[in-house]
């Protein structure tokens, strides 16, 4: 009996944070009020900033994203070129710098990981001093 209510309450937990997962996704997809989904915007953004990206930026982006867990690695790393490469169109950069890529990456880092963002910029020696602004 003990054994059948484990497994219950572990399927049961599991489905929820599934659940939880799938339901946060389906947001992301919802059209906003100009008509675009939050989904829709980075791949115009991701694909508007593509000619700009060089080997170094492209370089630099996977040294940033390097502290995510590597099953969400792909994801993270859209939503923030979709950030930084919406910062270089919008200021008419030539190409994506140094600059943008820290930018973008402290604007696209939700608020509650800002600690631990800060902790990988200082322990990899990236001077993020023209942003703190942004910091949380």
């Amino acid at each position: 009996m003990f054994f059948i209510a484990f497994w219950t309450i572990v399927l049961v937990l599991f489905m929820s944070i599934g659940g939880f997962f799938m339901f946060r996704k389906f947001l992301k997809v919802l059209p906003q009020r100009d008509g675009k989904s939050k989904l829709d915007w980075q791949n115009y953004w991701v694909e508007r900033s593509r000619p700009l990206w060089t080997e170094e930026s492209k370089a630099f982006l996977d040294k940033l994203v390097s502290p995510v867990p590597g099953a969400f690695r792909d994801i993270a790393k859209h939503s923030i070129a979709a950030k930084i490469g919406q910062l270089a169109v919008e200021s008419g950069a030539q190409h994506v710098t140094e600059e943008h890529c820290i930018e973008g990456y402290i604007l696209a880092t939700p608020r509650r990981d800002h600690r631990s963002l800060k902790d990988f910029l200082e322990k990899n020696q990236i001077d993020y001093s023209a942003y703190k602004h942004l910091l949380g």
